[in-house]
């Protein structure tokens, strides 16, 4: 699947479906590859990808990430394929394990060893039959995952992964476990603001649900930082590794360091900086998109 450059990861739960529809075409027009839509406790993502791949005509459409205990790995395949060959090979399907909070906090079911369910959930959705009309080409999957184990299981079971906040130090190690032919797909948030101090106060709410998710925590650990970069609302040092701030040349900069570590795909979370909480930056997607010539 050519996912293309750049994609854009967005959540579109505060929006009508007309809105989203409207959105998915502006995203398409500036010729980003990818539109990735992730799931919490909102809109069902299959259904959202469903409604943006009717309503565009060459953006593809990923879940980043659709939660594995929200759904039987069967019903996950037919949903795969069902909308894959309704776009005519546009949907790109992303999974993972959540988090504890979410799953036992939130949804009342049992969290169960990440990467040995992960594992469990791929092989079940192999041996699941389905019999709809199919699409013209197999449709593929990547995986959320951030430690050794899961990059691992996502280069030998899948097409890839879609490393979630991290940084392109991760992703150099994330390519250097997956090897040179498996899909790595990074998100990026960003957040066009030049002024160091604002960029900080901006992205840290946006930190803030996260830094209590153990497995980003024990990632970022892994990755260099400490408790205390992790510790209220995040050092600069962690907001400066996982945030690309300042102006669409830094952004910019950023993004080719994923790229240059081995990331096959950037999806970039533009993080608004004029005090709309989840209000798509849509200033910050036209300049890197002509940075990048999109």
């Amino acid at each position: 699947m050519d996912t293309g450059k750049l994609g854009v990861w967005y959540f579109f739960d505060g929006m009508s479906s007309e809105a989203a529809a409207a959105t998915a075409k502006q995203i398409e027009a500036l010729g980003f590859g990818t539109l990735w839509v992730p799931e919490t406790v909102g809109r069902n993502p299959f259904v959202t990808a469903s409604w943006l791949l009717a309503n565009t005509t060459k953006l593809n459409v990923a879940t980043g990430i659709a939660n594995i205990y929200h759904r039987e790995p069967g019903v996950t395949l037919a949903a795969q394929n069902s909308l894959a060959e309704q776009s005519n090979n546009r949907f790109l399907l992303g999974i993972g394990v959540s988090h504890k909070p979410m799953v036992e906090g939130v949804r009342g079911l049992d969290y169960g060893p990440p990467v040995a369910t992960m594992r469990r959930y791929l092989e079940a959705m192999a041996n699941s039959p389905y019999q709809g009309y199919p699409p013209s080409q197999p449709p593929e999957t990547v995986i959320a995952a951030l430690g050794p184990k899961m990059l691992e299981l996502a280069g030998d079971k899948t097409a890839g992964a879609h490393p979630y906040f991290s940084s392109p130090d991760h992703t150099k190690m994330a390519r250097d476990i997956l090897g040179e032919g498996p899909m790595l797909c990074v998100e990026q948030k960003i957040i066009l603001e030049t002024d160091s101090t604002k960029a900080r106060e901006i992205a840290r709410p946006n930190a803030g649900i996260y830094l209590g998710l153990p497995n980003y925590r024990n990632n970022w650990l892994r990755m260099g930082l400490t408790e205390a970069d992790l510790d209220n609302g995040g050092s600069d040092k962690f907001i400066d590794a996982t945030f690309a701030w300042g102006n669409v040349d830094a952004i910019k900069a950023r993004v080719q360091e994923h790229f240059d570590a081995g990331a096959s795909h950037v999806c970039v979370q533009p993080i608004n900086p004029n005090g709309s909480f989840g209000e798509l930056h849509w200033e910050a997607l036209k300049e890197l998109a002509g940075a990048f010539a999109l």
